[in-house]
């Protein structure tokens, strides 16, 4: 099978292309609009692209309030979405009116944050707070807008709860992430394996 994205001729009932580049981080971000209302929300197009230094992307398709808020105060946080957590972090997802928490809808406590204003998920194992360093309308090659805003934020503090720090590292397969996948399927982190790069 070999198919062009923009002719959409894959013929199956469903484009592959999110189930091929699979799994994918959740960014679970959150941002305080202008008036400090809070907004919760779930980002699978996410990663950290750098570490020196420690910068996150994730992307919006549409102006929703998360890149919004953010881009009017300038932070974000960014917790980490787990099996435990699962429910809440769907939950979120749904498509609240502006100004309704969703972390209260989803019947989540937030913590405070160290250093910036908005707050993290009270029982993620660990969030990334983060500053504004810019955001870009991504267009295609027909030049046209995509529909698509990135975010670009340095991380500038970051919590882990102890609990997962083990022998100096912290244990990702206890802190068991979820991931999303292609269609309505997602992955969980239980168990990891090492492999040394080679030098020549």
């Amino acid at each position: 099978m070999h198919y062009t994205p923009a002719d959409k001729d894959h013929g199956l009932p469903h484009d592959p292309f999110k189930a091929i580049v699979a799994p994918r981080p959740i960014g679970w971000i959150s941002s305080l609009d202008k008036d400090g209302r809070l907004n919760l929300a779930p980002y699978s197009f996410f990663n950290a692209i750098s570490d020196h230094p420690h910068i996150v992307m994730f992307s919006s398709y549409g102006e929703k309030d998360s890149a919004a808020n953010i881009e009017a105060t300038g932070e974000f946080v960014c917790s980490l979405a787990t099996w435990d957590l699962r429910e809440a972090m769907n939950h979120s997802s749904a498509p609240y009116p502006h100004g309704v928490s969703e972390a209260e809808k989803a019947g989540l406590a937030m913590a405070e944050s160290r250093v910036v204003k908005p707050p993290r998920v009270a029982a993620a194992p660990t969030a990334l707070e983060c500053r504004l360093l810019k955001t870009d309308r991504i267009a295609g090659l027909d030049g046209q807008w995509s529909g698509n805003i990135v975010v670009f934020g340095e991380v500038v503090s970051i919590y882990v709860d102890d609990a997962f720090i083990r022998d100096g590292r912290f244990d990702l397969a206890a802190a068991r992430p979820i991931a999303r996948c292609g269609y309505r399927d997602y992955a969980v982190v239980t168990g990891l394996f090492e492999m040394v790069r080679p030098e020549l």
